[in-house]
């Protein structure tokens, strides 16, 4: 006994190994403390000071990374004292923002730093878009965190808070970055004090106030995000309380919440056992839980028996509660362990079926529960009068319903026949075997041949063919062994003390052997369901389409279920519809529709072998992800059993779940690279229109401006001035004809229209061209030029390339000053070539060295002539087209230098390199 108890109480080495690395994982890490509320104005962020002031009196290293006073004097008042880092500036849209500068904390690297409002969105610029990320980082580096959250910016509760106060929250933090904080402080406030609060201006300002009451802040919706607030943190109070328990292999229950545990059979009073546990548990508002424990002896029952389980076991599910189904051989014992494992307080389950010595000699499960359940109330339920518990009832069925029913009867007298049968064969073997050996070996040794016989039947052919080869070998061995031999009597009546035990101990072998049996028959189940998990997950996760996910999950289906199954999802406007890819089988082509639509309007199962739309020629399942019910599986099973039954039923809906968050990851995938895509094309469009709308404009104006004055004026105006107007519009004219290309051209390199015309060509000519070409620009500046030692021919298209230097030597003329040299550089190695165009204006800012080369991006400088944005953007597409790559570095004593990198794939051709050198000379 003592021994049984030790083994039960020592903790599950796993758990204990999972425990030691999750401590070690904390021990590294920071810890994070959030002090949770309803909502804005109940005192977060004076509490979250309060316990910092504390923490700096007891010598703790405390700072202020950023809080939000809100122009609130106790606010105020209590910040006083602690030390307060300085905030990150950061400039957007023409404001300056306050963020929390996570740089300079981790060089401070305090103890413990305090970060409000843990749900903020940091301005574009900071190294994080959200300042839970920043948060990460400093528990990362063992930095401990105080912050605060309201409770409606929990990602899990946003529908949840927009559907109750009609405001759709756009911050959010992850579920898992509250779950995973080391303490969570419930700052709670009554709906009418913080009402009071915000009138008197101690919230907000007070027309903000004023405005906040009339909207989010209505009494209602406080005192449902109160309710929702104590419900979580209760909820986290709960889970601590379980990991405690299991970290110190706590068995006893502890009393702090009602868990009620209902335990049902095969017998009629199992739904009269599932109503009353739905009455206490709705009367106590409990968790409740069904369970049902199938034992060797349970599995062996008619099929119509284990249906009506399972009918039970829906029927519980449909009145709200969880359902399990456990295996083992000892019941009270799987049912204790449950018990124990998830806290139960209250079992409730029906009278001893078993009546007087029965009772006595056999036990009962209740009697054991009540033994050893301490700490557990059990309810027990009693039958009417004159109702019989060991009889089953037929099976109810209800108007159009259909019972799942079977061949049973026949087919297991048929296999009861056949291993009677073979228990005569084995008793025939193992006495022609001992025959052999008689004479020769003691009858002790006999005995042990029959024995075996018992072992090899009870582990091939089951409980009652080793029964039967047990009584057969007893009786044998007198027939044929013991004195007078070839008789049934007995001349020494020390034998039969030797009958009774050899009966009995073929009767315990034959019990255990089959027990062992059935309980490896029910691993092998359960690891065959975890394999085939394992497969369907594996595949799922590869999964990059709706049709893929979709392949998958039928073959998966069809191969563990038999029979054909289809996904079907509906359309824009909510209506079920066959899918295009893939299409559906053949036999599932004639399903009606109508019951698909019903299933995925009310989230119901609905077809054949339930009590919804039973006449239906298949099951319909409904799909349930995270947005509700996303579609309908159809499944037209070869045999019903194998997805009702309830170990198949849990696999089954196991199988939809996975389904079902693999197509919403999909779709989720897919609408973030569209709206990726949208935004960037948004962007696009703004960025073209402003640089048409401006630079554009400008050259036009200026057009406009001196045309019109030589139209008016021409007779009035000198010849210089008429020279220097008509001047102005060839270059503003100019001006725009180069803008108006490098967009073409643009446009023309990212629709992959534009073809290369490699030639071989001398690195100089392609450099002195350019020069040439920019000869106006250039003038007043010292270009110097250092290329390779003797003729460097590349295999390039020269005209794309000359508009890079072209573009890169302009860029360097609108950052400079006039008259600042530029520098061009040519290095040719085996393998590359290296260009680079360096000058020695203001250089460029850090951390936009990558950006230079996007589409419409320009450093705005004041004095710098104003661009489209593109003359960087096409350069790298060209250089990108050549197979090479470009970049922008800023030069060391100052100033920019734009580079660009080209492969050398081939040695030039001799003949054509002898003749340039000729040519030259």
């Amino acid at each position: 006994m003592n021994s049984r108890i030790n083994d039960e109480s020592r903790p599950d080495p796993d758990a204990l190994l999972a425990r030691v690395e999750r401590e070690e994982n904390q021990r590294r890490r920071g810890r994070l403390k959030v002090f949770f509320g309803a909502a804005a104005g109940v005192g977060k962020t004076y509490a979250m000071l309060l316990a910092a002031q504390a923490k700096r009196v007891e010598g703790v290293d405390v700072v202020v990374g950023l809080v939000e006073t809100h122009e609130r004097q106790e606010t105020v008042a209590v910040l006083q004292g602690l030390d307060v880092l300085p905030p990150k500036l950061v400039k957007h849209r023409g404001t300056v923002l306050r963020e929390f500068d996570l740089d300079g904390t981790l060089k401070r690297r305090p103890v413990l730093v305090l970060v409000d409002e843990l749900a903020h969105s940091n301005a574009p610029g900071c190294r994080h878009p959200k300042r839970w990320q920043d948060v990460e980082e400093l528990l990362n580096a063992g930095i401990d965190v105080y912050s605060t959250l309201n409770v409606q910016h929990l990602e899990s509760l946003n529908d949840d808070v927009g559907q109750v106060t009609g405001v759709q929250v756009r911050e959010t933090v992850p579920d898992t970055v509250f779950e995973l904080a080391d303490e969570v402080e419930l700052i709670d406030l009554p709906p009418d004090e913080l009402l009071l609060r915000l009138k008197e201006g101690k919230v907000y300002v007070p027309q903000q106030a004023e405005r906040a009451m009339r909207n989010f802040f209505r009494k209602g919706n406080l005192i449902a995000l109160r309710e929702l607030s104590l419900r979580l943190t209760a909820d986290r109070v709960d889970a601590q309380m379980q990991d405690y328990r299991d970290d110190h292999a706590i068995r006893d229950v502890w009393q702090v919440g009602d868990r009620i545990l209902v335990c049902i059979g095969p017998n009629t009073i199992a739904e009269r056992l599932v109503r009353a546990a739905k009455r206490l548990a709705t009367s106590l508002h409990a968790h409740w839980i069904v369970a049902y424990v199938e034992t060797p002896e349970l599995q062996r029952l008619p099929a119509e028996r284990r249906d009506e389980v399972l009918r039970v076991l829906r029927f519980a599910e449909q009145l709200g509660a969880e359902t399990v189904t456990l295996s083992g051989p000892d019941m009270s014992k799987e049912i204790l362990g449950f018990a124990k494992n998830r806290n139960v307080t209250k079992i409730v389950l029906g009278k001893p079926r078993r009546r007087g010595w029965k009772r006595w000699v056999l036990g009962s499960v209740v009697d054991t529960l009540i033994t050893e359940a301490h700490n557990i109330n059990v309810y027990l339920l009693g039958s009417p009068r004159g109702e019989d518990l060991t009889e089953q009832k037929k099976p109810k069925e209800r108007p159009g319903a259909k019972v799942l029913r079977s061949s049973y009867p026949w087919g297991r007298a048929k296999r009861r026949w056949l291993n009677w049968g073979w228990a005569v064969a084995m008793t025939g073997c193992t006495s022609s075997l001992a025959w052999l050996m008689s004479g020769k070996f003691e009858l002790a040794n006999l005995v042990m041949v029959y024995l075996l016989g018992v072992v090899f039947m009870a582990a091939r052919f089951g409980r009652e063919a080793s029964i039967l080869t047990s009584v057969l070998s007893v009786a044998a061995f007198d027939f044929l062994f013991v004195n007078p031999v070839h008789t049934f009597a007995v001349a020494d009546a020390q034998y039969l003390v030797t009958f009774v035990i050899m009966l009995l101990v073929a009767l315990i072998i034959s019990h255990l052997t089959s027990n062992m049996r059935s309980q490896a028959k029910v691993a092998s189940h359960r690891e065959r369901r975890a394999n085939v998990l394992y497969a369907l997950s594996e595949e799922l996760a590869a999964s990059r389409t709706v049709a893929d996910t979709a392949r998958i999950a039928v073959r998966h289906i069809q191969d563990e279920f038999g029979g054909a199954s289809v996904l079907l999802f509906p359309t824009d406007d909510s209506r079920i519809v066959y899918p295009i890819d893939p299409p559906a089988p053949e036999s599932l082509r004639d399903c009606d529709l109508s019951v698909a639509q019903w299933v995925y309007d009310h989230g119901q199962m609905a077809g054949q072998g339930t009590d919804t739309l039973p006449g239906a020629n298949a099951v319909f399942f409904p799909m349930s992800g995270f947005r509700g019910v996303i579609g309908v599986l159809v499944l037209r099973a070869a045999n019903l059993r194998r997805v009702f039954l309830p170990e198949q039923r849990r696999l089954l809906d196991t199988f939809i779940s996975q389904i079902a968050q693999t197509v919403e990851r999909v779709r989720l995938s897919e609408e973030a690279q569209q709206a990726q895509l949208r935004m960037e094309s948004e962007t696009l469009r703004n960025s073209l229109l402003s640089a048409i709308s401006h630079d554009l404009r400008t050259p036009l104006a200026s057009i406009v401006g001196a045309a019109s004055t030589l139209v008016e004026e021409d007779a009035q105006l000198a010849s210089s001035d008429r020279q220097e107007l008509s001047l102005t519009i060839y270059d503003e004219a100019l001006r725009m004809s180069n803008l108006a290309n490098n967009i073409l051209d643009m446009a023309r390199l990212d629709a992959g229209q534009a073809s290369l015309n490699r030639q071989w060509y001398p690195l100089d000519e392609i450099i002195g061209g350019t020069l040439t070409r920019m000869r106006k620009l250039l003038a007043g500046r010292a270009v110097n030029a250092k290329l390779p030692d003797g003729l460097c021919l590349v295999r390039v298209d020269a005209v794309l390339i000359e508009q890079v230097l072209v573009n890169l030597l302009e860029n360097a003329c609108k950052y400079t000053s006039a008259g600042s040299p530029i520098d061009i550089i040519a290095e040719l190695s085996a393998h590359m070539l290296k260009v680079t165009v360096a000058d020695r204006g203001p250089g460029i800012p850090p951390g936009e060295e990558e950006k230079l080369f996007d589409k419409f991006y320009r450093v705005h400088r004041e004095g710098t002539q104003s661009g489209v944005g593109l003359g960087l953007a096409i350069c790298k597409a060209i250089i990108i087209a050549h197979g090479g790559v470009i970049g922008a570095a800023n030069r060391q004593g100052g100033g920019a230098q734009f580079f660009f990198l080209l492969p050398v794939d081939e040695a030039p051709p001799q003949l054509a390199a002898e003749q340039l050198q000729d040519e030259q000379h």
